[in-house]
């Protein structure tokens, strides 16, 4: 039986591991462009990157200072029984993981400006519905940091401008960005819906691993178009010039309104965390992302 307790202690486990072991594609991406990096200052950057991953991996301690905010993707199957003690679950699991991993607190008030030093707050940690069939519970959790969140941008383009003036705004994002979020960055670009459909859209698609292609021929031909472009800035490795501006494009759509031509870029810095697991009906547990012993 899935219950309250062993999601929590679930949700720790993948906070834990998301803050300290990047994915296995994540890291085999830092370690192609570190091996294809033309700029001695970009390819200094990724040693010290992939150094940086090494350390945090054996010593357990969060790769990032910034442990961002804390967002949820729960894949909830409808057999499954109590979904309304789950929300409780990971809010319990974001304050046990600021102690006990730690955690930086990032849950700041936006009036009062009061920090609630445990990771939680009003709508923080956010959590990502989606009902499927079956039995099971998948949780995936994407710890995302303030630096990459403030370059994110959506634009309202005008219908008539169509794909290339998506291309146009990715790239002029990618561009405006520049050191900010802490390059080679993961792009997850989405167009079409809502503005606000399209930026969940586009977040979520950073959870896409970098060696899967899209399934879609169009879209994956248009994932490589724009990182081609994107790394084409010459922005390179923490901005200081080189090949490696992105890591990988992901992108996803949905159908819009005639008059709207919604874009969102979401912006994901080199430390792409996210770490998911399943929980069967059993209470036996399958990590997705990472090896656990």
């Amino acid at each position: 039986m899935i219950t309250k307790n062993i999601v929590e202690d679930v949700a720790v486990k993948l906070l834990q591991l998301a803050v300290t072991e990047l994915p296995q594609d994540v890291k085999e991406a830092l370690q192609r462009a570190y091996r294809e990096e033309e700029s001695e200052a970009g390819k200094t950057q990724l040693k010290a990157i992939l150094d940086n991953v090494e350390l945090a991996e054996k010593t357990r301690t969060p790769m990032c200072q910034d442990t961002g905010v804390i967002i949820f993707y729960v894949k909830a199957g409808g057999q499954v029984k109590g979904l309304d003690k789950i929300e409780n679950a990971l809010r319990n699991a974001t304050m046990r993981a600021t102690k006990e991993v730690p955690l930086r607190p990032n849950a700041v008030d936006p009036f009062t400006q009061k920090n609630t030093g445990d990771n939680t707050g009003r709508f923080i940690p956010f959590i990502n519905w989606e009902i499927v069939p079956g039995d099971t519970l998948e949780i995936t959790v994407m710890p995302k940091g303030g630096g990459s969140e403030n370059v994110c941008a959506l634009g309202m383009l005008s219908p008539g401008m169509g794909v290339n003036g998506l291309k146009k705004f990715v790239v002029d994002t990618v561009i405006n960005a520049g050191a900010k979020p802490c390059p080679p960055n993961i792009l997850g670009v989405a167009v079409g819906g809502g503005a606000d459909i399209a930026m969940k859209l586009a977040k979520a698609a950073l959870l896409r691993p970098l060696d899967q292609p899209n399934p879609d021929l169009n879209l994956a031909k248009l994932e490589k178009e724009l990182y081609e472009a994107a790394n084409s800035t010459g922005i390179g490795p923490m901005g200081l010039g080189g090949k490696f501006t992105v890591l990988g494009v992901k992108v996803d759509y949905a159908h819009r309104h005639p008059a709207s031509y919604p874009v969102a870029v979401a912006v994901q810095c080199w430390a792409a965390r996210r770490a998911s697991a399943r929980i069967c009906p059993d209470g036996k547990i399958e990590y997705l992302t990472h090896k656990v012993v």
